[in-house]
């Protein structure tokens, strides 16, 4: 049998089922990813759909990747090129029996999984897709079905710590050295898929490459070097630097990094080293990741509609000037501004100035939300599909934020900036 692993967002070696599944039997296995042009056009907005920062996250991911891979004698082709072409032409390059691949859910990858489906012989090439980007496994959490997910993330969370387990990680060895070897494959750059280089700004609050390798050494760091868990709580509002929280966010949004690994590593540290309210906070933040993924599976696309999933009517507007003052910070609220150039030139912004602008946009400018939701998208280094359009519907009203709060974003910024140094930090021309 010939095993082919088709990459999406689970770019690891570690606790990869896929990845594990296709070498349990020691069979041929090779991997695949497709830089997939679609993902890098400008939309009618005129912004790109992937901008430079995660591009160049993921391009450095790939790289570690194919060297981890390379270590356990499995090659990974990388393709500027759509899956619906490349995916088919290995499986008859290879004579490819058994494809493997992370289950996805949201419309754009559906579509181009059954266009690949479209184009090879489903009676002779056996689909395997697998759950994988969760905490708790969709087969173990407390629920008969999605559709039985709650509306409200508190009861989701105390059910599921209460009667569902954390799986182990799976692991790999290496494969036999006559499994199949790749002559030459280059990485595409930034300038391949139409976007410019640059230099990390000197004040990012994210300066860190991607790939799994750093994404271990940044858990190494932040846990047991500097024991900086043990007061993620009191600081994971910062603002400020790279120390504040865990910036676990973008290696997981790529699956660099499994939130199991996160979770048994956590585990670790609470033995080891010490355990309290702050290190459980991690996995608080965990299980909200989660739940927004299930949230996703249970609405399907309505996490897309302006109405999101309550069908909430309200009087958005969409007004083209608007939405550059707000991209370009130049609103009447400094705080506001201030996080939204630290993302037009870091690609990164905290949870705490996300709240704010987002508030700020839906809130008190009453814009349509989607088109902020693609311009994140567009700009976060850690873009995740599911936590990006929940948070988006939650801060709009439309979403699972039972109270439909709004920020007084003058009181936030007297809160989390008393003394103003990260509004002088981005707000200085």
């Amino acid at each position: 049998m010939n095993n082919l692993v088709w990459f999406r967002n689970d770019l690891r070696v570690q606790d990869n089922n896929s990845l594990f599944e296709a070498s349990k039997n020691k069979e041929n296995t090779i991997g695949v990813y497709c830089l997939d042009p679609r993902q890098f056009e400008t939309n009618k907005h005129g912004f790109k759909k992937t901008e430079k920062f995660r591009a160049k996250f993921l391009l450095e991911t790939l790289r570690d990747l194919k060297n981890n891979l390379a270590d356990l004698n499995i090659p990974l082709y990388i393709f500027h090129d759509i899956p619906e072409k490349v995916v088919p032409e290995l499986i008859n390059k290879h004579a490819i029996t058994n494809l493997f691949l992370q289950k996805e859910w949201t419309p754009d990858e559906v579509l181009i999984n059954n266009k690949v489906k479209e184009n090879i012989n489903r009676t002779e090439v056996k689909w395997i897709e697998t759950y994988d980007q969760f905490l708790f496994h969709p087969n173990d959490i407390p629920y008969v079905s999605f559709d039985k997910i709650p509306e409200v993330f508190t009861e989701f969370r105390k059910k599921c710590e209460k009667e569902s387990k954390i799986r182990p990680c799976v692991s790999i060895t290496a494969m036999p050295k006559e499994n199949f070897f790749v002559t030459s494959n280059i990485i595409p750059s930034l300038e391949d898929l139409g976007l410019e280089n640059f230099k990390l700004h000197k004040n990012a609050a994210f300066p860190f490459r991607g790939g799994e390798t750093n994404a271990l050494k940044r858990i190494e760091h932040y846990f047991f070097e500097t024991e900086n868990l043990s007061v993620y709580k009191k600081t994971r509002n910062g603002l400020i630097g790279e120390s504040y929280s865990s910036k676990l966010s973008a290696w997981l949004a790529n699956g660099s990094i499994s939130a199991r690994t996160i979770y048994w590593e956590v585990q670790n540290y609470e033995r080891e080293i010490c355990k309290n309210e702050d290190t459980y906070w991690l996995i608080f933040e965990l299980i909200w990741r989660d739940y927004f993924k299930y949230i996703s599976l249970k609405h399907g696309d309505k996490i897309f509609k302006l109405n999101g999933i309550l069908n909430k009517e309200y009087e958005w507007k969409l007004n083209d000037k608007a939405f550059r003052q707000w991209t370009n910070g130049n609103t009447r609220e400094p705080f506001v501004n201030a996080n939204m150039i630290e993302l037009q030139k870091t690609g990164f912004m905290s949870n705490r100035g996300r709240q704010n602008v987002a508030s700020y946009w839906a809130k008190e400018w009453e814009q349509d939300w989607r088109i902020a939701a693609k311009y994140f998208e567009s700009m976060l280094i850690d873009y995740d599909v599911h936590s990006n359009y929940g948070n988006w519907m939650y801060n709009a009203g439309v979403g699972n934020d039972p109270r439909d709060r709004k920020f007084n974003i003058k009181r936030q910024a007297e809160m989390y900036d008393a003394k103003g140094e990260y509004q002088d930090l981005w707000n200085k021309k």
